[in-house]
């Protein structure tokens, strides 16, 4: 070692602290230069318009409903809103029994809650969803126990929407599971038969469908036979987002090494236990964005059964202002109020989504 000089190590850089919101900020907004360019421009977007947006929506804004002083000031017209908020709401219902809507609409939040709960996962819930739907429909319909009759075709507004869209995501996903199933079974028919009804109502729009299920599917009934117009709009959109959700959970299919289906076979597995037991929770666990992908898109779709005249949260909006020339003019603040029900929905159902990657993930690590 004579004759050598000792040369120092040079000292490292302190590690970069990846958690907590500087971190994120680094990593999301600053990443590079065109990460950060990008931030840059949108944060001068919004300080320019920011500051407007806020003076239009709630400094100048009217909160009262008087039409006539909406329309002598420069700022959003909430009173829109104010006036018809129950309208909005509960759609034709009789003004006087509305408290029937609002009951079945905190009881289906309340069941669509618990149901996302681990601690709920059990038998019971099965009976709890069979008998919250009896009480919902029977507060919807009533002609019982003193209560007047309420035709189908006056529902509305969110009771409406809530209820075509949870049941169609509730029918639709075990349809699907079937369908992505069918397509990869080794039997022709079945394979055949699955693969015509996933292509044919992919080949059509959701609007088909609903036509199809209310005008045209009356005429091939016998006479005097009638389906309820709130069933037949149902079963169109169960079918219709079971066709699509098919394909995602055969895509999560698909993924799954046929070494593990081999595998299953050798030690005596059937076909159902290794679906139950080793393809299907791996497969589903894949594909969960993809499949609240769906039920987001079911949940927004149900504004087309308007064109059916079953005026849900959308066709609800358009009654209450195309009925009144004084608040038409302010259907921009009447959207912006749906828009905001539909996003609370719908990015409920995204952070659910988030919770549901992280349990799998979980399971994954251990």
């Amino acid at each position: 070692m004579t004759g050598q000089t000792f040369q120092p190590v040079p000292a490292r850089a302190a590690p970069v602290n990846t958690a907590g919101p500087v971190a994120w900020v680094r990593s999301n907004l600053f990443g590079d230069w065109k990460t950060s360019l990008t931030t840059v421009l949108m944060g001068a977007l919004l300080l320019w318009y920011g500051p407007q947006l806020l003076n239009w929506a709630l400094f100048k804004a009217s909160w009262v409903a008087d039409a006539e002083a909406c329309r002598v000031i420069s700022g959003a017209c909430w009173g829109v809103v104010t006036e018809k908020y129950r309208f909005i709401i509960f759609g034709r219902y009789p003004y006087e029994e509305q408290w029937r809507p609002l009951v079945a609409t905190l009881l289906m939040m309340a069941l669509l809650a618990a149901s996302c709960m681990r601690a709920f996962w059990r038998p019971w819930l099965v009976l709890l969803w069979i008998g919250v739907l009896g009480i919902f429909f029977w507060l919807m319909y009533g002609d019982a126990l003193g209560m007047s009759k309420v035709e189908t075709d006056r529902w509305g507004g969110l009771p409406l929407t809530l209820l075509l869209a949870t049941l169609s995501i509730a029918m639709a996903f075990p349809i699907a599971l079937v369908v992505a199933l069918g397509r990869r079974s080794n039997l022709p028919a079945i394979r055949t038969f699955c693969t015509i009804y996933v292509e044919l109502i992919r080949g059509v729009p959701l609007i088909s469908v609903l036509f199809m299920a209310s005008f045209m599917f009356p005429l091939f009934m016998p006479p005097g036979f009638n389906i309820d117009v709130l069933i037949r709009v149902l079963v169109g959109i169960t079918l219709f987002s079971a066709a699509y959700m098919a394909e995602v959970i055969r895509g999560g299919l698909q993924a799954i090494p046929k070494g593990q289906i081999e595998a299953a076979a050798t030690i005596g597995l059937s076909y159902w236990q290794t679906q139950r037991k080793i393809v299907l929770p791996q497969a589903l666990a894949m594909v969960v964005p993809g499949i609240m992908n769906n039920f987001i898109a079911i949940f927004k779709d149900t504004s087309l059964v308007t064109i059916v005249s079953l005026y849900e949260l959308t066709g609800a909006l358009g009654l209450a202002l195309n009925s009144d020339a004084d608040w038409r003019p302010y259907k921009i603040e009447g959207y912006l109020f749906i828009a905001l029900i539909y996003f609370a929905f719908c990015f409920a159902m995204s952070r659910y989504s988030v919770w549901v990657e992280k349990q799998v993930n979980k399971g994954k690590a251990r």
